[in-house]
């Protein structure tokens, strides 16, 4: 059985709010479920206080293909 779900009140920008909406929209998703996922990920992302596994796996990647580039924009 799902977890009752608590109510609350905030207040956003309403140009991001604009485009949370349209994300949900576009994946046919409702807002709720949208701010849901994006507390979750807030959450997550501060109990670990470190990149997300997917985040170092496409950064390992860059590196490994643009390394040059990158040691000559270093200099």
């Amino acid at each position: 059985m799902a977890r009752p779900l608590a109510k609350f009140a905030t207040q956003a920008d309403p140009e991001v709010l604009d485009e949370v909406r349209a994300i949900a929209a576009k994946e046919g998703k409702q807002l709720q479920s949208v701010i849901d996922e994006a507390l979750r990920d807030f959450v997550d992302k501060r109990r670990r206080g470190r990149p997300r596994p997917e985040a170092l796996t496409a950064f390992g990647e860059s590196l490994a293909e643009y390394d040059e580039l990158y040691r000559k924009l270093a200099k």
